[in-house]
């Protein structure tokens, strides 16, 4: 596998995205030069937006699984035969 073939971390290719924006602002770029430069800089954003957009998928997993688990551990334990909730105490009072 070459170094082209790996997937770039993020803060790398954010860097170089970084880099290629300031090359093309500097305007000092041929034509030719600047045309594969912007397209270099247009895959680096591609690839930095899909790697923002999984990290905010597995952000959105892990809370909505510990929101999972307190509710869980905030639940007390029912036990065998016990009342399911507070319908049952109502009918006992009247």
């Amino acid at each position: 596998m070459t170094d082209k073939d790996k997937k770039p971390v993020f803060e790398d290719a954010f860097t170089e995205l970084r880099e290629t924006v300031e090359a093309l602002e500097a305007g000092d770029l041929s034509l030719e030069a600047a045309t594969q430069l912007f397209e270099r800089g247009m895959k680096l954003a591609k690839a930095c937006n899909e790697m923002l957009s999984t990290a905010e998928l597995q952000v959105s997993r892990l809370q909505r699984s510990f929101g999972e688990q307190m509710a869980m551990m905030q639940a007390p334990p029912k036990l065998p035969g016990e009342p399911d909730g507070q319908d049952d105490e109502d009918e006992d009072d009247a």
